[in-house]
């Protein structure tokens, strides 16, 4: 698909008198559309007018960020109010499948780096989140939210669902919705959405190369940062990230419940948006063991 030309013209308001040969347009996110530039400059333009405001905080996130983490992550070179730039971070996505096709030295040490990571990004200090007002991650849910989205569920999509799909769905929920199991936590600094897509592998160094989109940052849950690990990955792969995230193991019950929900979170933004492409965002995740033991 072509370039808007809006989107053209602001990148040349951006860079005058600066001569571009290489464009690639990447639509693939859901707040943002990206303009990479010559293989070295990422332009990130929001898609819907409440993106605005979203790509303001991830300026203040990221800034507070890199002082307290040692893998890579964006620097934002440009901040306005409908575009930031910043320099490319060169990598592929780190899927299950490229993991997997590491040696077993090359896997652990891979995962080790993004237990660090995890590690140093939960530890910054809140008090300093606060002092550049950045907000709770939207990710978060309480006891309420849970019951309206298991409502939710019932009302839009059991009536679609086969009976032992129905079935599995409400023994996942039940301990919850009971109050026997706690989603109660200690809040800390989290990306939320740390999806195998926002992690970047270099495949000739065999090592991390960074972090991009902090688009959901900020104070919340750790567990929700492992839930998106542990879909993706599977219990086999994210047991490595205890070799440098060993206080990991604390928030593996709630991640269990997390990823257990959210196919079905895509599910129900996929049916109230008439959307195929919402349907089918987050199909496929890894599953090893049941989300509560």
């Amino acid at each position: 698909m072509a370039i808007p030309v809006t989107y053209l013209e602001r990148i040349a308001q951006l860079y005058p008198g600066q001569t571009f040969n290489e464009f690639v347009f990447n639509q693939d996110g859901m707040v943002n559309d990206v303009v990479i530039l010559d293989g070295r400059i990422v332009c990130r333009f929001p898609k819907h007018d409440w993106a605005f405001d979203m790509l303001q905080q991830e300026a203040k996130v990221v800034s507070l960020v890199r002082r307290y983490v040692e893998l890579q992550v964006p620097k934002f070179e440009v901040i306005e109010r409908d575009v930031v730039a910043y320099r490319y971070i060169e990598g592929i996505p780190l899927s299950r499948d490229v993991l997997f096709s590491l040696s077993a030295d090359d896997c652990r040490a891979v995962m080790s780096e993004l237990g660090l990571f995890l590690k140093q990004l939960h530890a910054i200090p809140l008090s300093e989140a606060e002092k550049i007002d950045i907000n709770p991650s939207a990710t978060n849910r309480g006891a309420e939210d849970w019951q309206a989205f298991y409502a939710d569920i019932e009302k839009t999509l059991f009536p679609l669902l086969m009976r032992h799909q129905r079935s599995a769905i409400t023994t996942h929920f039940a301990p919850v919705l009971s109050g026997w199991f706690d989603m109660s936590y200690r809040p800390a600094f989290i990306n939320g959405d740390m999806g195998c897509y926002h992690i970047l592998f270099n495949e000739s160094r065999r090592k991390l190369s960074g972090v991009i989109d902090f688009g959901t940052a900020g104070i919340g849950d750790p567990a929700i940062d492992i839930a998106v690990l542990l879909d993706q990955y599977g219990e086999r792969l994210l047991e490595l990230l205890k070799l440098s995230y060993l206080d990991m193991s604390r928030y593996m019950e709630r991640a269990r419940f997390w990823a257990g929900t959210f196919e079905l979170q895509w599910a129900l933004a996929g049916i109230r948006n008439d959307s195929k492409e919402l349907l089918l965002t987050h199909l496929g995740g890894a599953r090893d063991r049941f989300p509560i033991s």
